[in-house]
């Protein structure tokens, strides 16, 4: 007995405890995964997790707390939960679900909302494979038997099997160098824009290159499926796989790189000055526009397949460059040098080469042109149309045309005369070549023409360029020496008008000198007038007085003469005065020494001898000093001082 109770109370215990082992305990951060063991229902028969309650894998997951289990008929896996840093992108994979369509390459979720439920997503048709929705950032309870996620940091996931494991590794690389972690950021700065290739739905139709917009305006598209964002309404929507017409601008777009991946190219600039013309690649087959005169080509309008009648005028364009081309047409003047060494800016003319000529007189000289010409914007399309580009214009077209012209110039004129009639022959091809080059739908401004120059080796050009040359200077000499001698006689006629100018300078100051002095000498002359009137006044005073002392002293001489017995008197004693003078200033002695006389006694012998000399000399010069006494007389005697010695006599004769 004791030993059966002992038995009971082991069994009891071996009982409590295996019940006590169907206790489970979820930590709040993680899940638990349920898995059943065995079942009355048997294994699952369809699909990997078991829907109805069958051995295997079940929907639902237990959270956080306390769980109660049938101990050993479900085991339980521990499991984190998933978690999506933010600004990342977390990709789902379905293990079990219905079984993809032949075209589909991700799962469709188009009823499915929540992965979080398992029982629902298998229920309302969730397709196994990678999904199109795509995990934004937040925290999910995941059954990560059922979907396996991929983020940037790590793999969640029950492992079942290494083969499994490498293939969603695989994946996860994929998903990698797409760059489908992180959403596709286009920056307004990087002038870029994003085309888009889808990997899903429907194939393009034949003929087909790139896929058109869903809907009817790219504005409508957006409605649809938001920038490529919402996968399953783009395919609801019409959205075809393959390249997309519709491109990505500024912004940030999370896209599923297993549905669609980004190729970033940049904007198309067309710079001020030039006009691209489009040419699309795609779209429907319009009407013509070129009309029906024009047969080079047709013109489609703005959104059909061919080159577009409108071009794009100078700006920034998002556009799709694997859609189309534009090709930039400038509209400014360009200009074509069909000079080997020099290139134009738009090098459209890169090829060219000067145009050989064969000249009357058989010279062979290469000559250079430049060629300016305009395209009016509004004509370009039909220039594009025409020709392709304008490279193969100026090659295939313009080149082989200008270089005949000139060709045919050239055998029309002497080597000199192609020299010497450069303007004339410039202007004349400037008028006739205009008319053709508007057949092509070109504005021709201007012919310019280089100087010819010689082929390599041949110097008979240079040579008769020297002997032009040498006759120009000869002829410029010639008009030099002509010019120095103008230059000559202007520079003398210069000098003497310099000269006249001077000398009329000078003949001013002196007629200006002449001027003052005669003023100075009118002024002078009036003062000497005053003074000689004054000085005559006093002269006249003292003149009457000198005058009346003088006949006063006059008549006295003479009475005194007349006393002495006349003029002869006084003429003895003026000589005996002038004899007395000059003796004395001689220094001859007047008494000699020796007296010689006639009186033996020696009486009287001075007086004897001066009167011997008085007598003599007055014997001697009597008759000639009595004459010149007389003309001496009636010189200083005159009418007037005769009256006025008869008036002063009568004076006299009155006081007395």
């Amino acid at each position: 007995m004791t030993v059966l109770v002992f038995v009971g109370y082991v069994v009891f215990g071996i009982l409590f405890l295996i019940m006590l082992s169907g206790i489970r305990f979820i930590p709040n951060n993680r899940i638990g995964v349920i898995e059943k063991r065995f079942s009355g229902k048997g294994s699952v028969k369809s699909g990997f997790i078991a829907m109805n309650g069958e051995a295997g894998y079940q929907p639902r997951i237990l959270r956080g707390g306390l769980h109660y289990l049938m101990p050993i008929q479900y085991v339980v896996h521990m499991m984190p939960l998933v978690t999506i840093s933010q600004g990342k992108i977390g990709y789902v994979f379905a293990r079990d679900g219905k079984q993809l369509d032949p075209a589909q390459v991700l799962a469709s979720n188009a009823v499915v909302t929540d992965f979080q439920d398992v029982e629902g997503f298998l229920k309302n048709g969730g397709q196994r494979g990678p999904q199109r929705r795509i995990l934004r950032e937040g925290t999910y309870a995941f059954n990560l038997v059922q979907f396996i996620v991929i983020t940037e940091e790590r793999i969640y996931t029950l492992a079942l099997s290494k083969e499994e494991g490498d293939t969603i590794r695989g994946m996860a690389q994929v998903i990698a160098e797409r760059g489908g972690f992180r959403p596709v950021v286009i920056k307004d700065t990087d002038d870029t824009i994003g085309v888009v290739t889808i990997h899903d739905g429907p194939s393009l139709g034949q003929g087909e290159i790139i896929a058109p917009v869903v809907g009817d305006e790219p504005a409508q598209a957006d409605t649809y499926h938001n920038k490529f964002q919402d996968a399953d309404n783009f395919l609801r929507a019409g959205g075809l796989r393959g390249r997309q017409l519709q491109v990505l601008v500024e912004g940030t777009y999370y896209v599923n790189r297993l549905f669609g991946t980004i190729e970033m190219i940049p904007k198309t600039v067309i710079e001020v000055g030039n006009v691209g013309v489009v040419v699309s690649y795609t779209g429907a087959m319009g009407a013509d526009l070129s009309g029906k005169d024009y047969r080079h080509g047709e013109l489609a309008s703005k959104g059909n397949r061919g080159i577009w009648s409108e071009p794009l005028l100078p700006g920034k364009y998002a556009f799709n460059t694997y859609a189309g081309k534009i090709i930039s047409v400038p509209t400014t003047n360009f200009i074509l040098k069909w000079i080997r060494a020099d290139v134009g800016a738009h090098k459209f003319d890169e090829n060219l080469t000067e145009v050989s000529l064969i000249t009357k007189d058989a010279f062979e000289p290469s000559l250079p042109l430049s060629v300016v010409v305009h395209i009016d914007y509004q004509k370009a399309p039909l220039v594009i149309q025409r020709f392709g580009d304008i490279k193969k214009l100026v090659e295939q077209t313009l080149d082989p045309m200008v270089s005949a012209y000139f060709k045919n110039v050239g055998q029309t004129r002497t080597l000199i005369q192609l020299l010497q009639e450069r303007s004339t022959i410039q202007q004349q091809s400037s008028l006739e070549m205009k008319e053709k080059f508007e057949h092509y739908n070109l504005e021709l401004e201007e012919v310019l023409i280089g100087t010819p120059s010689s082929p390599e080796g041949d110097t008979q050009i240079e040579t008769i360029l020297n002997q032009l040359r040498s006759r120009q200077v000869a002829t410029e000499q010639v008009e030099t020496y002509a010019q120095q001698e103008k230059a000559s006689i202007k520079e003398r006629e210069l000098k003497e008008a310099q000269s006249r100018a001077q000398m009329q300078t000078r003949l001013t100051e002196a007629e200006l000198n002449i001027n003052i002095q005669t003023d100075q000498g009118k002024a002078e002359y009036q003062r000497s007038l005053q003074q000689a009137q004054q000085i005559r006044a006093l002269a006249e005073a003292e003149a009457e007085k000198i005058a009346r002392i003088g006949i006063a002293q006059a008549l006295a001489t003479e009475e005194q003469v007349r006393a002495y017995g006349g003029p002869q008197f006084q003429v003895t004693q003026q000589v005996l005065n002038r004899f007395s003078e000059a003796i004395q200033s001689s220094g001859v002695d007047v008494v000699p020494r020796v007296v010689v006389g006639g009186n033996n006694n020696g009486e009287g012998g001075t007086s004897g001898n001066s009167n011997v000399m008085e007598g003599l000399l007055t014997m001697l010069l009597s008759d000639r000093f009595s004459a010149m006494a007389e003309e001496s007389t009636k010189a200083q005697r005159s009418p007037e001082a005769d009256a006025l010695r008869e008036q002063i006599r009568k004076d006299m004769e009155k006081k007395k």
